[in-house]
């Protein structure tokens, strides 16, 4: 028995060297894969494939989607620079209208105020008449009166003369007769 285990402890430790030995010989050979020139021809079908699909997806599905979305963009940009001008159009024509409104409520506004005034006019030429013809009778009847109180004045005038001549004439002592003192005081108001 002991010369079982003594030959399966040379095996162990024969085993154990025929590993740390290929276990070297792995550590050298390892390096990088994709520079071992016996990898190359596979590597580069790989590489190939890679690039064939990597074409096939972007041609085909990739590219067609970012094609679409972009030709979208593209005509809502249109669509929206379209309406944006229609709509600067709208705006243009409604401020030309709005002007124009402006300009219409002004000449009206105008109108009104002319008519207004003319109405006024009107009215204060009316008054004006009025107040002319009013006055124009009032002075009338003040000239009227005035005349009046001036011919009931010389009535007055000449009859205190003649009574004032009589009164002088009797004062100084003589006797003066009633035609003869009226041609006198009549004589001396003519002039």
């Amino acid at each position: 028995m002991a010369n079982t285990t003594t030959e399966a402890a040379g095996a162990v430790t024969e085993a154990t060297g025929h590993a740390a030995e290929a276990a070297g010989h792995a550590a050298e050979s390892a390096g990088m894969p994709q520079l071992d020139f016996s990898t190359f021809p596979n590597q580069i079908f790989w590489l190939l494939v890679a690039l064939v699909l990597i074409y096939l997806i972007l041609s085909k599905i990739a590219l067609p989607r970012i094609g679409g979305i972009l030709a979208d963009r593209q005509g809502k940009i249109t669509n929206d620079i379209a309406a944006a001008e229609e709509l600067k159009l709208k705006a243009v024509e409604a401020e030309k209208a709005y002007n124009q409104a402006l300009v219409d409520a002004r000449a009206e506004a105008n109108k009104i105020v002319a008519a207004a005034r003319a109405d006024i006019q009107k009215d204060l030429d009316k008054a004006t008449a009025k107040a002319d013809a009013e006055i124009a009778a009032k002075a009338a009847e003040s000239t009227k009166r005035i005349d009046e109180i001036r011919a009931g004045a010389a009535g007055n005038v000449v009859e205190v003369a003649k009574e004032t001549a009589e009164a002088i004439v009797a004062a100084l002592g003589g006797k003066a007769d009633a035609a003869s003192v009226a041609s006198a005081v009549a004589a001396k108001l003519k002039g």
